[in-house]
């Protein structure tokens, strides 16, 4: 089983705890510090939450600015359409920004927020028996 851990440098680790937590995600505290969150997702996704003085320690280079520009489009995929708007809703109510407008486009329906620190999210949800039907 391959599995995917997105690093992330934050610039206030509890707070972004919190918006990850009040979008439904827990934290497991195995691999959580005061320097660092493990935010499950799913049981192979991980978000790693780290302060900018330990992002610095993985990598060369500055640390980007993502309410400046955009670094990544994480999109996780959603079930129905109003886990779509469920989860935006929670995000635009913790902190979160909305991005660009809802995507409506028949069997694909999606939104986007950008997290507290800029990161941009995507949540989509595809009818998968509604594009089987039109092709």
């Amino acid at each position: 089983m391959r599995m995917i851990f997105v690093n992330l440098p934050v610039a206030d680790l509890g707070r972004s705890k919190a918006f990850f937590e009040a979008l439904g995600f827990s934290i497991n505290p195995q691999f959580s510090d005061e320097t660092a969150a493990c935010v499950v997702v799913s049981e192979t996704i991980f978000v790693m939450l780290l302060t900018h003085d330990k992002f610095r320690q993985f990598i060369t280079g500055e640390i980007s600015d993502a309410h400046a520009a955009t670094e990544v489009l994480t999109c996780l995929s959603a079930g129905s359409r109003e886990e779509v708007d469920d989860l935006l809703a929670k995000a635009l109510a913790n902190g979160g920004k909305a991005w660009k407008p809802i995507m409506d486009m028949g069997p694909m329906y999606g939104a986007s927020f950008q997290d507290p620190d800029g990161h941009v999210w995507e949540v989509m949800y595809m009818d998968m028996a509604a594009m089987e039907q039109g092709g």
